[in-house]
């Protein structure tokens, strides 16, 4: 048995490493490193497998983000609505950009923004709604979107951990994560399911006025190299990493299959324990298992994160800290926010190893170090 890792990224690059090399080896060959043909080949592939109009590569994740806001129009006290249980590159953005970030509660079950949380906290000074679909499935985008029709609303969808999850409306139309809202946001950080060797993100709109406008903040707020119509910045991503992308967006859907096995794997050994819920996932959605997170009941979180450390078996505590809770907010009271569930969760989560190339004997090791934990 081959050590276990929280995604084990040599297993898989070992499983393509012919057409990996041949697609860097054509980046070398062309000198093409910036804006070369397969940045556009893989924003086109990448369009058509989400089925959405434009795809605006950038540099990483927190960029999209970024950029996504400033093409809104936002104004400086503008507020945007977010769950604080998130990773800090959804919140720090609006904060960056002197918005002011209104944390909310998420759904216990899903970990997700809570729509009705969301309509609590809509002000006259709200502009827009930043749902993240987190560790793998989608918030309920289909009463957030109503939510944003009635009060007017735009809405970024932070789609950094479900690429490839489809949500389901209560009419039967599906629609890919990151396509429903106003913009979609993703990252290719090398652990996402869909990741690169290095940074990388992209931005995705059905809008052709937005799309014109994304690409431009992207780089450098110029539409004609030369003569900026508006401040930007420079977010893009590199020939290598989209030939990478590439190669890697043909095998998403066999990607995701792997790790939706290991989570059956794990559901199945841990079906019925006291202490262990399970991920939920919602009928509306499909889930990608970005990560296998576990509530934990009535036990030490962190003596079964030792424990299992000592048994050579990673695990992650995604988040152990809201963002309401980060001395980076200090100056928005975090410190008033009442998000009960959001502590909650935060005290009570892991995540167990989950990735394309885990091995029966890994997931064996893996499951029984947990059941061992809880006969002591």
């Amino acid at each position: 048995m081959t050590p276990i890792q929280m995604v084990d990224l040599k297993k898989q690059y070992l499983q393509i490493k012919p057409e990996i090399d041949a697609a860097v080896q054509g980046v070398l060959d062309s000198c093409a490193f910036i804006n070369g043909k397969p940045v556009q080949d893989f924003a086109g592939h990448l369009s058509q497998y989400l089925g959405v109009k434009h795809v605006i590569p950038c540099a990483n994740g927190t960029d999209a983000l970024q950029i996504a806001l400033m093409a809104l129009g936002l104004q400086p006290g503008d507020e945007v609505i977010t769950p604080s249980f998130t990773y800090i590159a959804t919140t720090e953005v609006i904060a960056l950009l002197k918005l002011k970030p209104v944390f909310v509660e998420v759904d216990q079950q899903t970990f997700c923004i809570a729509p009705d949380a969301i309509e609590k906290a809509i002000t006259p000074r709200t502009k827009a709604i930043v749902p993240v679909h987190l560790y793998g499935q989608a918030a309920n985008m289909e009463a957030i979107m109503n939510l944003a029709k009635k009060h007017n609303l735009y809405v970024v969808e932070d789609n950094a951990q479900a690429i490839g999850s489809d949500f389901t409306f209560s009419n039967g139309e599906k629609k890919k994560t990151g396509t429903i809202g106003t913009i979609g946001c993703t990252s290719f950080f090398p652990s996402k399911n869909l990741g690169c060797y290095g940074d990388g993100g992209a931005i995705f709109t059905n809008d052709d006025h937005l799309a014109a406008q994304l690409k431009m903040i992207a780089n450098h707020g110029q539409r004609v190299k030369y003569y900026h119509d508006v401040v930007g910045c420079n977010s893009r991503l590199d020939t290598i990493q989209a030939a990478i992308l590439d190669i890697k967006l043909k095998k998403l859907d066999d990607y995701i299959g792997a790790r939706q096995k290991v989570a059956d794997f794990y559901n199945k050994a841990f079906a019925g324990h006291p202490n262990i819920t399970t991920p939920f996932t919602a009928g509306y959605t499909t889930h990608v298992f970005h990560q296998y997170t576990l509530i934990l009941n009535d036990a030490d979180r962190d003596a079964l994160h030792n424990f299992l450390a000592a048994a050579g078996v990673p695990s992650m505590i995604y988040y152990p800290v809201p963002a309401h809770r980060q001395k980076m907010f200090d100056s928005f009271e975090g410190d008033s926010y009442q998000l009960p569930v959001t502590d909650w969760l935060t005290e009570r989560v892991i995540s167990l190893p989950i990735h394309t190339e885990m091995e029966a004997e890994q997931l064996t090791l893996i499951t029984t170090k947990v059941l061992e934990f809880f006969k002591h």
